[in-house]
């Protein structure tokens, strides 16, 4: 919306309660008119002189008829009199207004509507706004729609920020289009913002389920955004991308790194040779893209075997902490010295791997935080290793009020299981 047509909007809206506001005032002197040529009859005060000359007339005949005296004659019809004066009521024409007055109401209520409008609260914000969408609202669009692939330099002024607002105002104003969700999570991604990027392209992917580009762009994102884990929606979605193109290369290589990032070795090198098979099967000379394959054949095999070495930790969680867990809830489970500092492997889990209380999780030196500090290090030194398990709302990696944890459980220098309940709150 331009600059021009809000300030009409704000106009023809100030017309019209003006208008309204003229008929609730300017409707009472109307029928004052009429009132004043033809004047209300007061029907109460017609009633009470009838009720009084009956009255009247009745008390004539007792007093003629000898039942009263004359004295209680008069007091009675002094009663009479008395009680038609207090049920009198006298009423008065309403005088309307001259046009002078009716000019002046007329006049104010634009003139307070727009003093309001303008007093009650800061809108500095929203000329600011405006003056954005008059400045580069076009040049956002013909982004959004990819007329042009990039803004020209005085478009990106005062840090973009003009054009990064009219971008998401226009996307908002067209939430049915797909493509400008996905363009708008690219300019997300630029700005280094994943969350709101994938949110974007969730939106993109939802209005446009058999857009492989979308599909699998999501599924990217969803992938890294999640510290390398496919996540059951992510893994959804390349399923789906993979049931319709089977030959999708990106889709397969991204099951390869999940797979492989969730310790399923055997199924990353079963995606590993489809995706050989089918480069292969393409014309023309692909021995590079084969020689990459073939390493990372080899490093899924040294994961394999890293893997083989790690810790496998069986997680319980006390049935009473149950309903305490939130669906946002993060995991985090780590192998540290007993005497503290930085832990020698840790995993950053989706609370989602807990089912009815449980969950597998495996710990080895592919989850070192640094390469010289490994499990196997640890061993070689002798250092006692304990293991801990801890369910965080804020999904900080420092424990905090309210999370749930349990005791450190002290492993041996062979051992490679390990139970761990957790069975408390942080207080």
């Amino acid at each position: 919306m331009t600059l021009f047509s809000t300030v009409s909007l704000f106009i023809s809206l100030s017309l019209l309660i003006t208008l309204i506001l003229a008929l609730i005032v300017i409707t009472p002197w109307l029928r004052a008119k009429q009132l004043r040529a033809k004047p209300v009859d007061n029907q109460l005060l017609d009633i009470n002189v009838s009720v009084f000359r009956e009255r009247l007339a009745e008390l004539k005949t007792d007093k003629d008829s000898g039942v009263i005296d004359d004295n209680h004659y008069q007091n009675q019809k002094l009663e009479l009199e008395r009680q038609l004066l207090s049920a009198q009521h006298q009423t008065s024409q309403m005088i309307p207004p001259g046009i002078k007055s009716r000019l002046i109401i007329a006049f104010w209520v634009p003139v307070l509507t727009a003093l309001a409008y303008l007093l009650i609260g800061d809108r500095t914000p929203v000329f600011e706004f405006w003056a954005g969408q008059d400045k580069v609202g076009q040049v956002a669009d013909d982004l959004l729609t990819g007329k042009i692939d990039g803004p020209p330099a005085w478009a990106i002024e005062d840090d973009g920020r003009q054009l990064i607002t009219a971008m998401q105002a226009n996307v908002h104003s067209h939430a049915d289009d797909p493509n400008r969700w996905m363009r708008l999570s690219e300019l997300f991604l630029s700005l280094e913002s994943n969350e709101s990027a994938l949110e974007a392209l969730s939106r993109a992917y939802r209005l446009s389920p058999d857009n492989e580009e979308i599909a699998t762009t999501y599924a990217q994102i969803s992938f890294f955004a999640n510290n390398g884990q496919l996540d059951p929606a992510s893994r959804r979605v390349l399923q789906d991308v993979l049931a319709k193109n089977p030959q999708h290369e990106g889709a397969q290589m991204l099951m390869v790194m999940g797979e492989s990032r969730a310790g399923n070795f055997a199924e990353a090198q079963s995606w590993i040779e489809r995706l050989r098979t089918s480069i292969a099967a393409k014309p023309g000379d692909h021995s590079h893209a084969l020689a990459s394959l073939d390493e990372l054949t080899a490093n899924v095999t040294s994961q394999q075997q890293q893997a083989s070495q790690g810790i496998d930790v069986d997680i319980t969680v006390n049935p009473s902490l149950l309903p305490l867990i939130k669906g946002d809830d993060t995991l985090f489970v780590a192998i540290r010295d007993v005497n503290g500092g930085p832990p020698f492997a840790a995993k950053r889990l989706p609370i989602s791997i807990i089912q009815q209380g449980k969950a597998t999780v495996s710990l080895s030196d592919l989850d070192a935080m640094m390469p010289e500090r490994t499990i196997a290090s640890a061993r070689a030194d002798n250092v006692q290793l304990a293991v801990i398990a801890r369910i965080s709302h804020s999904g900080n990696a420092g424990a905090e009020s309210g999370d749930l944890s349990g005791n450190p459980v002290v492993i041996n220098i062979d051992q490679n299981q390990v139970n761990v309940e957790i069975n408390q709150q942080v207080p």
